[in-house]
């Protein structure tokens, strides 16, 4: 098996395990059921919005422990007053070193729009997503049919959330565009081999609807690299390794944003 579908696998088991301790009624019964999301889509499109999506991650499984001590609270309070646009944090423990209390300390503290970046599978991921207090949910095609994603965006959408629909290709990007997306993610890193190629992004602006925002996703960490691919018509760009690997994320997601708005002459 390759990686994205070792860890399909893996979190197949990991969902029903979560279901046996904690039953959907009783996610239902979260406070955040009953509050309004924050929408990262009008986020990124605000006149003044650095268009940073700011993740917290410490690890990977390409590149191992980016930063293993990190703390949630104190990296993404960081984030947020760089002038990030929103914020990914992961919640995948066995590949992505996530602490099951990361999310929630997280909101607690923060009002950015949130994304659960995990491998979404089922309805009670969504669920849990809601319970969680996130704003958007990550839908990956390459590990999804149409249909089961469908289903899933349409869950989502009842729920409040957003959808961010994660692409590599056009083949993924087609079938999977309707009312239920409202945000399209270009992963340049390929799952299955986890090379790294800019030009994905910059091949699939054109195909995706003028009327679902554009984020690029992965290998993204020189200025002049957002700047060629906001004039491709992306608004958004989600980053996490280029950050992490610094001792003082914020201070490293501070300085791009600030150089980012501020271009040298």
């Amino acid at each position: 098996m390759n990686i994205l579908e070792t860890i399909v696998a893996h979190k197949k088991k990991e969902v029903a395990l979560r279901k046996l301790a904690l039953s959907s009624k009783d996610l239902e019964k979260s406070p955040y059921f009953e509050q309004h999301t924050l929408s990262l889509k009008e986020s990124l499109k605000a006149h003044d919005s650095s268009g940073i999506i700011a993740e917290f991650k410490r690890k990977s499984p390409s590149k191992g422990w980016i930063h293993e001590q990190a703390n949630a609270t104190q990296v993404t309070q960081g984030y947020e007053q760089a002038g990030a646009a929103g914020l990914s944090v992961l919640t995948d423990v066995s590949f992505f070193g996530a602490k099951e209390e990361d999310f929630a300390e997280v909101r607690k503290r923060l009002t950015l729009p949130m994304l659960r970046k995990d491998f979404m599978i089922e309805e009670y991921q969504i669920l849990e997503a809601k319970s969680m207090g996130a704003d958007v949910i990550l839908l990956i095609a390459a590990c999804l049919s149409s249909e089961v994603l469908h289903q899933l965006a349409k869950l989502a959408h009842s729920l409040g959330l957003e959808v961010l629909l994660e692409v590599h290709s056009a083949e993924e990007l087609e079938p999977n565009i309707h009312e239920y997306i409202d945000l399209v993610g270009v992963n340049n890193r390929n799952l299955k081999t986890f090379e790294v190629d800019i030009n994905t992004s910059l091949i699939l602006a054109s195909k995706i609807p003028g009327h679902i925002v554009k984020i690029s996703e992965s290998g993204l960490s020189q200025i002049d690299t957002l700047h060629q691919l906001r004039a491709a018509g992306f608004e958004g760009f989600l980053m996490g390794e280029n950050f992490m690997k610094n001792t003082v994320p914020g201070d490293a997601c501070t300085a791009f944003i600030k150089s980012l708005k501020n271009p040298k002459r």
